[in-house]
């Protein structure tokens, strides 16, 4: 096992994964990044603020005593009061990401409105007179380094520091000219025009700093997809769920494409790493060709959790049904042969998968074999040895309504390898006929039709022959009663390897089928389950759609169905 850990700045970029602050680490960064924005600028301000007046001073042009009654040192001192505010408050106490962004764009447009009065404090105005378009610049370029934005963000605030400084601008530079905006003293231009430059100059600063703070921002996301985890170089990030990420990564010393798994840091509570930390140890018990490797996991010392596992090029189930329709017969029993291969080892373990679906099902190129399944997802796999119902939630309706056994509705406790082969016969029935056994809009009536209701024979479903072997091995598959079913994953295995008439699906002519699929569906790129992403976050289900259960209202009313139907 792999424990090595990347340094903290490292770790906060690669926990975060999403946006800059989804996670408390990216508040905390942001944070810190106001906070410097305004030590920076009180430096800058003040450093400004004490030269002036020392050359002033020290070039007889004005005496000490006289100094601070000028006008100027005032804004001088009140840009240094706005950054030291900005500073302060954000170095006191943690605040959220609105109240950081409200901080920063206050102090900024204060900024702004105090060099506007600059102009009110200068002895004259003129074309050439730009101190407050300079120090304006300085103040957004720091902020667009300093602070990460979005450009949209940054635009605005911008614009809202720049609007009182066009305006101060015009406002005396018409008050020089006696209140004439089109006449000006000999020697200079019209006050409209330096207006005009002036107000387009602000524009442009402000354009400048979006485009600066977008270059900066992006160049932040950039560096954080690109930082190490352990051993293992981050890419890019290629799925999401509710409490995991999974990125594209690479090995550091082996350079083999893998992919990096990592429990996201606000969801990281006791019975999540738990959970997760399970995850990974009972699957990678697992050896079998036909189940998706796990390479090496480990725990940072913040306590984010990670594994690498087999990244694979190819797609799901559903994805290739959904584009392509139904799979001819030799196919869909060259697949599900694979499948019960690989449930043979996990139910031989005490392993139970209990969301055996399509999209958890990926079929790869392996050692230049086309067509190898890869069974995915073990993050609601049951271990029948288990004593602990905190972890295995042996009491929730966990899985796929579409895909679930009538037992793991009535009695989730009590489910064991006969429901995996349930599941089985469903996803066998949707390969063939490219719909599932139930279909419905509501997941209540979706599970009572898996307690109550007959299915439709495949061949009756779609209107043409199936063989008769495969037809009924299918159906004795979807039994309610788990009795009456094949017993075990290696049942299935040999049946299927003695079904009738259903020819023989060669590598030829998979290969050929992913050449001309390739062909048809360019766009299509490697499913997030290509990485061995876990649905199992997303499925400690929040709605109550056909894909989904285990919402309050849900479990209440499919157990009513159960109690009626006994």
């Amino acid at each position: 096992m792999n424990t090595s850990t990347p340094p903290p700045n490292i770790r906060v970029a690669v926990a975060c994964g999403a946006d800059l602050c989804e996670t408390e680490e990216g508040r905390a960064f942001l944070q810190r990044r106001v906070a410097l924005y305004g030590t920076v600028g009180f430096l800058c301000a003040a450093a400004l603020c004490v030269l002036a007046n020392a050359l002033l001073v020290l070039g007889r042009w004005k005496p000490w005593r006289v100094v601070f009654e000028d006008p100027v040192n005032w804004v001088h001192i009140g840009c240094c009061a706005a950054f030291a505010a900005v500073w302060i408050i954000a170095t006191r106490r943690p605040l959220s990401r609105r109240t950081l962004d409200r901080v920063e764009m206050g102090g900024t447009v204060a900024v702004g409105v105090l060099l506007g009065l600059l102009y009110g404090s200068s002895g004259y105005i003129s074309h050439h007179d730009y101190p407050g378009i300079v120090a304006l610049a300085l103040t957004l370029f720091v902020r667009s380094f300093a602070v990460p934005s979005s450009a949209r963000q940054t635009l605005v605030t911008s614009l809202l520091a720049a609007a009182p400084v066009a305006v101060g601008y015009g406002f005396f530079a018409v008050r020089h000219a006696d209140g004439s905006i089109a006449e000006a003293p000999p020697g200079e231009l019209a006050p409209i025009v330096q207006v005009a430059i002036f107000s387009f100059w602000c524009v442009a600063i402000a354009i400048i700093a979006m485009v600066a703070s977008r270059v900066s921002y992006g160049l932040q996301q950039e560096i954080r997809d690109a930082r190490e985890l352990g051993q293992y170089r981050i890419e890019e990030r290629i799925g999401k769920g509710g409490m995991g990420e999974v990125y594209r990564a690479t090995h550091a010393l082996l350079r083999r494409p893998t992919a990096v798994k990592v429990l996201r840091p606000d969801q990281a509570g006791e019975k999540a790493l738990a959970r997760f930390e399970r995850e990974v140890q009972l699957t990678s018990r697992l050896t079998h060709p036909n189940t998706i490797a796990i390479y090496d996991y480990g725990r940072t010392p913040e306590g984010v959790f990670y594994y690498a596992m087999e990244l694979l090029e190819g797609s799901n189930l559903e994805t290739l049904v959904r584009e392509t329709g139904p799979v001819p017969p030799a196919r869909a029993v060259h697949i599900l042969r694979q499948i019960a291969a690989s449930l043979v080892e996990a139910h031989g373990t005490g392993l139970i998968h209990r969301d055996i679906k399509p999209a958890n099902i990926f079929l790869c190129e392996r050692g230049g074999i086309r067509d190898v399944v890869k069974v995915l997802d073990f993050g609601l796999v049951k271990n029948i040895e288990s004593r602990d119902p905190s972890i295995s939630g042996a009491n929730a309706i966990t899985g796929s309504p579409l895909y679930m056994a009538p037992e793991a509705i009535r009695t989730p406790d009590r489910v064991d390898g006969r429901s995996d082969l349930y599941a089985l016969g469903c996803l066998g029935y949707f390969l063939i006929t490219a719909h599932p056994v139930f279909e419905s809009e509501s997941v209540v009536e979706i599970c009572g039709l898996h307690l109550h209701a007959t299915p439709t024979p495949p061949s009756k479903r779609v209107g043409r022959p199936f063989p008769v072997d495969l037809e009924q091995l299918i159906l004795a598959c979807l039994e309610k009663d788990p009795a009456r079913r094949p017993q075990t994953a290696r049942d299935i295995y040999e049946r299927l390897g003695s079904v009738q008439d259903v020819g023989v699906w060669s590598e030829h002519e998979a290969k050929v089928w992913w050449r001309d699929f390739a062909a048809r569906a360019p766009a299509i790129e490697p499913a997030t389950a290509a990485a061995g992403f876990s649905d199992a976050e997303k499925r400690t289900v929040v709605d109550e759609s056909p894909a989904r259960v285990g919402a309050p209202s849900a479990l209440e009313a499919t157990r009513e169905l159960a109690d009626d139907g006994a």
